[in-house]
């Protein structure tokens, strides 16, 4: 595998780069927990997408510095039981725009909306997810 092709061609260099604070509030704060969209496919032009989700309560247990991989396909969901704050970063690659999915979970969690089944079935389905 090598290197993709330079992006920039330019000769002097440009400042393009960014920084997001740790303190910078969550685009979707909740009791007890938030998402942040770190890095959202708009901003790497589809690339990759890549959140942060702090959960403070509510199946493999994991602990700080633990990484999962899920593969194309892999059944896989995450709930914090251990009575204490904990925050996951989600990486998603290509970009595809998850934004609406966490806002979607978020107001079925605040009880914002409660879909029928077939509302259900066709959110996860928009966002490629499959209910079992």
């Amino acid at each position: 595998m090598t290197y993709p092709a330079p992006v920039y061609l330019g000769d002097t260099g440009e400042v393009t780069a960014s920084i997001r604070s740790g303190s910078t509030p969550a685009e979707l704060p909740r009791p007890g927990g938030a998402a942040h969209y770190l890095a959202t496919g708009t901003l790497t032009a589809g690339r990759f997408g890549l959140y942060r989700w702090d959960m403070g309560n509510a199946w493999v247990d994991g602990g700080p510095g633990d990484f999962a991989y899920v593969p194309d396909g892999g059944i896989h969901g995450f709930r914090n039981d251990s009575g204490a704050p904990a925050s996951l970063l989600i990486l998603s690659a290509p970009g595809a725009p998850r934004e609406a999915y966490f806002e979607g979970l978020v107001e079925m969690a605040e009880g914002r909306w409660t879909p029928s089944h077939e509302e259900l079935l066709a959110f996860c389905e928009e966002h490629d997810n499959i209910y079992v």
